[in-house]
């Protein structure tokens, strides 16, 4: 385990494609699955991730909590499946359904996704406004591993609720932290750092 920050994209840039499948009902998702929607969050996630696990259960209430509002939201586990056989697809799916998530969950093998995303930790957080260009990347709350920090979510929840009030997202936003995501051999991203 590798603590890694995100790399905090620029705002305002435009969401990159992707074309996944759905770990629990083999259904295609694309960036254009949720045109329907004002917003959309891809979530850079796994399954084996003490990180994940430290706020798995608040994830799980904030997709219950915002599921029906004007959100489209996807998980997407990139992590080398053959070096971490816990973040497999049918692992991905045995949790998916564990935890009742409210969005889908895909993974991402060729890792193209995660590079296209400069995803580099699990959690990652990428909210697109409805022009799909980026008004949040960063951390779901300050709530770590080792503080007492209450898991609320409350920093990816005000710039969620600000967006669906047509209100502006603060730009003061806080890198997630978590673990590196677990590339192949020789796939490492140019923008990623120590492995």
């Amino acid at each position: 385990m590798v603590l890694t920050y995100s790399t905090m994209l620029s705002l305002g840039t435009k969401a990159p494609e992707f074309s996944l499948k759905d770990v629990v009902t083999g259904k295609e998702f694309t960036d254009k699955s949720f045109s329907d929607k004002k917003l959309m969050l891809v979530i850079f996630m796994c399954k084996h991730c003490p990180y994940i696990v430290h706020i798995e259960s608040e994830l799980a209430k904030f997709s219950h909590d915002y599921d029906g509002k004007d959100i489209g939201i996807i998980g997407i586990s990139s992590n080398d499946a053959e070096a971490y056989p816990e973040d497999s697809p049918e692992k991905l799916k045995e949790y998916a359904e564990k935890m009742n998530f409210k969005f889908p969950l895909c993974f991402d093998a060729t890792q193209d996704v995660a590079k296209r995303y400069t995803a580099a930790c699990t959690p990652d957080f990428f909210l697109f406004d409805k022009d799909r260009k980026l008004i949040y990347r960063g951390q779901f709350d300050d709530s770590r591993r080792g503080n007492t920090e209450p898991i609320n979510g409350k920093d990816l929840r005000a710039a969620v609720d600000a967006a669906l009030a047509d209100k502006p997202v603060s730009e003061e936003q806080k890198p997630s932290t978590g673990c590196n995501i677990k590339w192949k051999a020789g796939n490492e991203p140019s923008y990623f750092g120590v492995q």
